[in-house]
């Protein structure tokens, strides 16, 4: 008896090629959607080509294996576990950016000068909202960077609201340039006309 014919081919081997497949191919369905809602036209159809390509010989030993509901939990089972580690590459890769709305009641003069400090872009408006007077703070971020003005507001402004937004496309990188502190940069110009 060939192994293709065996037991242990048909109830382990099988199933776990097919388990595994299917993880691969949702993951880079996830992956694909993420780069197509990112504006990444190059990257997403290579990635397509893997998962279609991947997802067929999947389902191609499933018609060959009808009888084997092994193979179909297999299969449903990868498909779970392929959504969930995509979700994680996802997260983990921290394509793109985000907008950060605060809205404050508190004065947000130190929250708006810290992260001007830190170098993210910072644009501030005075607003009225339903109980008076509020500020507004527009953060446009790097995923990756989100955590650390989440960090920010939760230390300056804590009963701030706050919403994340994605955006798909931005035409210029103004974000993270660390900026010297007006005082600082004053002290500095100072000592470099003294040392002239």
């Amino acid at each position: 008896m060939e192994f293709y014919d065996s037991n242990l081919f048909a109830y382990i081997v099988l199933p776990a090629a097919i388990f595994i497949a299917r993880i691969a191919d949702v993951s880079l369905g996830t992956l694909r959607i993420m780069f197509v809602a990112k504006g990444m036209r190059r990257v997403a159809p290579i990635i397509g080509f893997f998962e279609v390509f991947i997802w067929i010989l999947a389902i191609s030993r499933i018609f060959q294996n009808l009888d084997n509901w092994i193979a179909y939990i297999a299969y449903a089972g990868g498909f779970a576990t392929g959504n969930y580690l995509g979700m994680v590459l996802e997260e983990r890769l921290a394509l793109g950016h985000e907008m950060i709305r605060i809205i404050t009641k508190s004065e947000a003069g130190d929250l708006v000068d810290t992260l001007k400090i830190k170098g993210f872009g910072v644009t501030f408006i005075k607003a009225t909202g339903v109980e008076g007077e509020v500020g507004v703070v527009y953060v446009i971020v790097k995923r990756s960077m989100v955590k650390e003005v989440l960090q920010l507001i939760k230390n300056y402004n804590p009963k701030a609201l706050y919403t994340i937004e994605d955006i798909k496309y931005v035409n210029k990188e103004i974000f993270h340039e660390i900026l010297i502190p007006m005082p600082v940069r004053k002290s500095i110009f100072h000592r470099q006309v003294k040392m002239k």
